[in-house]
């Protein structure tokens, strides 16, 4: 699903990159650093925002990927550093032109990334008794919130209304437009939805907001402010 996810999230910036006009040299130096980006970002992420205190003792077992550990917040501070280092290097690209474009795939990628969970049995939800709730065998016998569906469903959704705004003004999308609305909508789906979930670390119970939450609020704030410049600013 991971790798699915960069396959066609490829196929649809590749239309974008070839509509408005830039080269397919940049867009696989893109896609480089989107894929270096958004590994690196996620593995960081969960293992210094989830079990920091293990991997600093254990620092060899970062870079065993293989034996899971990616973090959806961190693969966001991972791409948004990524794109800004290949704007610098891409003057022609602006760094707002490339982020409202690429939160397009990052959306279609999510729905993708939570199906494999879903199939892995990985990021349970909580008990429920909803006709709705799904039992996963390899854990147990507890019938739990699909939790991971509710992300994926949600995340597909965001995608179908970020393509839709695209298709409407292209090149006449107003800086940050796309990527405030993505911030606020993926955030904002994700904290809503984290109610559902078990903790997926010891250092959360407990705790009223979990660290899922807690991280993305000051992204929904960073959208919010980002819409609000925006608006109004339609290019001519």
């Amino acid at each position: 699903m991971f790798a699915l996810s960069f396959v066609l999230g490829y196929q649809i910036i590749h239309k974008i990159f070839k509509h408005e006009g830039h080269t397919q040299k940049q867009l696989d130096s893109l896609t480089v650093y989107m894929i270096l980006g958004t590994v690196i970002g996620a593995r960081l992420g969960h293992c210094f925002f989830y079990e920091p205190s293990y991997y600093l003792s254990n620092p060899i077992e970062i870079f065993k990927v293989w034996n899971g550990g990616l973090a959806s917040h961190g693969a966001a501070i991972g791409i948004l550093t990524s794109l800004y280092i290949f704007a610098q290097k891409n003057k022609e690209i602006s760094y707002a032109w490339i982020v409202d474009r690429i939160v397009i795939v990052v959306a279609s990628a999510g729905f993708f990334i939570r199906l494999g969970n879903f199939f892995n049995s990985e990021i349970l939800g909580l008990p429920s008794d909803l006709p709705w709730a799904v039992v996963f065998h390899r854990i147990d016998e507890i019938a739990r919130h699909p939790s991971q569906m509710y992300e994926a469903i949600a995340y597909l959704g965001i995608f179908a209304v970020l393509w839709a705004h695209y298709s409407k003004w292209k090149e006449k999308t107003a800086d940050y437009a796309l990527f405030s609305r993505f911030l606020i909508m993926i955030f904002s789906a994700r904290f809503i939805i984290e109610f559902t979930k078990e903790n997926q670390t010891a250092f959360e119970n407990g705790m009223f907001l979990n660290m899922g939450q807690l991280l993305s609020i000051p992204l929904i704030i960073l959208g919010v402010v980002l819409l609000v410049k925006s608006a109004g600013k339609q290019k001519a």
